[in-house]
């Protein structure tokens, strides 16, 4: 349990994200939380995969803004 609430806190979206906006979501199944791959955003009321644009079939329980990708370099 504590790893789901330390891996919800992570995802600090409250409520809707702002139209149009890709963000990244974390998804919940019987067998734990995980984070989808890809950006998404919500559209008329569901989840969409950002580039595909097929609705996502997995129960988002926490969204956020994507966070910077660091390159490795100093």
């Amino acid at each position: 349990m504590a790893t789901r609430d330390r891996r919800l806190a992570e995802f600090d979206g409250a409520g809707e994200p702002p139209p149009g906006l890709p963000v990244e979501v974390l998804c919940e199944d019987h067998s734990g939380t995980y984070q989808l791959p890809f950006a998404c955003r919500y559209v008329e009321g569901r989840w969409q995969n950002d580039a595909a644009g097929v609705p996502v079939e997995a129960t988002v329980i926490g969204w956020r803004v994507p966070r910077a990708k660091h390159s490795g370099f100093a």
